[in-house]
């Protein structure tokens, strides 16, 4: 009688254990799909976040669409002209509208000039000078690739004041060289009229106050992107003709260290003063020919520019 409980149980003991073995592989199975849902989900979220943030960075660059001249942006800095300010409107997709003004002054007096240069030889000049440099023109900026900042703008220089004058007087005994001759400057004589050489010059880089401008650089003051800020750069060139050279001398002069042999240089009977007034003008033309390379007047600027948003 108890051997069949005895039986029973040895038949359902390996029956528990088969069923027991063979539920694991099954919550492994449900596990891992588990794991692998939760993964996928992860990663799904991670590829989405890449994406929004690639539309957002995308968005920031994108193009923002500008009415014409709803823009306005201003800008300074510095130039080979001087202290630079800038203007500038949108007119379309490709083309800004710019204006440019370029001011610098500066004067000096009392200054001893001692030394050689070319074939003018100078001791003990006193010298009075100013540099005044004022321009003002316009620009059409055109960019070819409205998202970036190369440009190309042909313009013209409206206004162009750029000279430098100077003034000098030379002690008396002071020598001097024009076109390969020496002379000296007079002692004050009360008896013959004879006064110190006194010399008037002017350098003028304005041949032609009007002048075509065109330059190329880098930088939209109204950037097509949306944004306040730009650093433009400039370069090219104003074409404003060879530089104007005056020299006016007055006093008299000697062609001997003894002043034994002087003259009033304006005289027009004196062959000294003739002779002055003659290697001034044959040195005046070696000046103005050394200086005919700036009949193209280089133009360079930097700065920074700030753009305003109009509704």
């Amino acid at each position: 009688m108890e051997t069949y409980p005895v039986k029973r149980l040895a038949v359902f003991l390996p029956l528990l254990f088969l069923a027991a073995t063979s539920a694991l592989p099954g919550q492994s199975a449900g596990t891992s799909s588990s794991l692998a849902a939760q993964d996928s989900s992860s990663g799904g979220q991670q590829s989405r976040t890449a994406t929004a943030a690639k539309a957002t960075k995308a968005h920031k660059k994108a193009e923002v669409p500008l009415k014409p001249f709803s823009r306005v942006a201003l800008g300074g800095g510095m130039s080979l002209m001087g202290v630079n300010l800038q203007a500038a409107t949108n007119v379309n997709r490709y083309l800004n509208l710019r204006g440019t003004g370029n001011v610098f002054n500066y004067s000096a007096s009392n200054i001893s000039v001692n030394g050689s240069s070319g074939s003018v030889s100078t001791n003990g000049l006193n010298l009075n000078g100013q540099v005044n440099m004022a321009t003002a023109g316009v620009s059409l900026d055109y960019y070819p690739f409205p998202k970036h900042g190369l440009r190309l703008s042909p313009g013209v220089l409206l206004y162009n004041q750029n000279a430098i004058s100077a003034n000098a007087t030379a002690a008396a005994g002071t020598s001097f060289t024009l076109n390969g001759s020496t002379y000296y400057s007079a002692t004050a004589n009360a008896a013959t009229g004879a006064t110190p050489l006194n010399i008037d010059a002017n350098l003028g880089l304005n041949t032609h106050k009007q002048a075509f401008t065109i330059t190329t650089g880098w930088g939209n003051m109204i950037p097509r992107t949306g944004g306040h800020w730009s650093f433009p750069f400039e370069l090219g060139a104003a074409f404003t003709g060879t530089p104007s050279v005056n020299v006016n001398l007055t006093g008299w002069a000697c062609i001997d260290q003894a002043q034994t042999m002087c003259s009033d240089v304006t005289s027009t009977t004196n062959p000294i003063g003739l002779a002055v007034q003659s290697n001034l003008s044959a040195q005046v033309a070696k000046w103005k020919s050394d200086l005919d390379p700036l009949k193209a007047y280089p133009v360079f600027s930097f700065g920074v520019a700030y753009a305003f948003h109009g509704k």
